[in-house]
């Protein structure tokens, strides 16, 4: 949902008088159902994916809220609320202010998507105190991207692919958004300043100007490769060296791979968040290890051996003694899994199984065993 028909509380689906708890569950139900992982190649999910992390990011937080709501009290962007006078059109500056004019009737027609500007008044994905598009050189955002890995992977550690999609400087111009060879004028929207002021009343906001994207100058010829952006989105693919015993949630931070830094500022970080897949065989609980082994009503009986897989690859042999029950569980230490100076142990739960059917050898020696034990009515 772009442009003038952008609503925060339609994206999640919720009324504006939502609680915290009804916009965190909407939140947590959409970016379930939409996540990129969820959905490979399908841009659109992915595009979709995005307007919700921004919508809970403003809705989530009380002062950001109460900020949206006051904008969508005056009904700026075409969100529906009650305008007021030059609320949709062109605000004047009062004479001998500095301030320059800016029209929202522009935003919805000669600057493309408004998600940006949403996304400088509100921070969405910025760092507390920190303004992607002020003058001067900046940090690039962090990027979080979840990897699911092999159970295995996690527990041994080891070495995966990933494919993020990072903004970058356009190749073609270098990061100006200019045409190779043009010129570049000065703003007139900012004249020059590269940020602008609007709003209504007592209630006014500066952020970084939509329509030079905050540097100051337009260039004659915009760039034929990112429209005038500077930037461009690109698939980066990384081989990621995963630690040994990784569980769902940990990160891991990889210092200089996220977004671009603006004005030759550094680039932020890529920020990865594991998700394990389950183990047909396999079940972890912290640093230990849990497994079923069938065994039949012999084994159980009269004693056994059986050999048991563990994470380490290898094959230990548990002794079970006679008369063993069904859901008995044996520990083999050590087994389980390694985190630094830590390991934990391997859990064992043996489970009889009875035959559906015996054949006659097999009842006769069932009838014999059971009157020798004295089993037998």
């Amino acid at each position: 949902m772009a442009g003038q028909n952008k609503d925060f509380y339609r994206v999640l689906g919720v009324d504006e008088k939502a609680s915290e708890d009804d916009i965190k569950k909407a939140y947590r139900k959409l970016a379930k159902k939409h996540h990129p992982d969820a959905n490979p190649g399908d841009q659109q999910a992915a595009e979709r994916f995005k307007e919700i992390g921004e919508a809970y990011a403003v809705l989530k937080d009380a002062e950001k809220r109460k900020q949206y709501d006051q904008m969508r009290k005056y009904g700026a962007f075409g969100l529906g609320g009650r305008p007021g006078p030059g609320a949709a059109g062109r605000r004047r500056p009062e004479p001998g202010s500095t301030e320059t004019s800016f029209s929202f009737e522009d935003l919805q027609g000669g600057f493309g998507n408004i998600s940006d500007l949403f996304s400088s008044l509100f921070d969405l994905g910025k760092k507390p105190g920190g303004d992607a598009r002020s003058t001067g050189a900046a940090k690039g955002d962090d990027v979080e991207y979840v990897v699911e890995i092999p159970f295995l992977t996690a527990v041994r550690g080891g070495k995966v692919s990933v494919e993020v999609a990072i903004t970058e400087d356009c190749a073609t111009c270098g990061g100006d958004g200019a045409a190779p060879g043009t010129e570049k004028r000065r703003c007139s929207e900012c004249g020059g300043t590269g940020s602008v002021s609007f709003g209504q009343g007592g209630f006014a906001v500066s952020r970084p100007c939509p329509a030079c994207f905050g540097r100051g100058q337009i260039p004659s010829t915009p760039c034929p490769s990112c429209g005038g952006r500077g930037s461009v989105r690109q698939h980066r693919k990384l081989q990621i060296n995963v630690p040994e015993g990784v569980d769902t949630g940990s990160k891991m931070r990889l210092s200089g791979q996220g977004e671009r830094g603006r004005a030759g500022g550094t680039p932020g970080d890529l920020i990865l968040s594991f998700r394990v897949q389950p183990h047909r065989f396999f079940r972890r609980e912290n640093l230990d290890i849990h497994v079923t082994v069938p065994i039949n009503i012999v084994q159980a009986t009269l004693g056994s051996k059986v050999r048991v897989r563990t994470v380490s690859g290898k094959k230990v042999v548990l002794r079970i003694p006679p008369g063993t029950q069904s859901g008995t569980k044996f520990r083999i230490r050590g087994q389980g899994v390694r985190k630094g100076e830590r390991i934990g142990d391997q859990y064992v739960e043996v489970t009889v199984s009875v035959p559906d059917r015996l054949s006659e050898e097999e009842q006769r020696a069932m009838e014999e065993f059971a009157e020798a034990s004295g089993l037998k009515h």
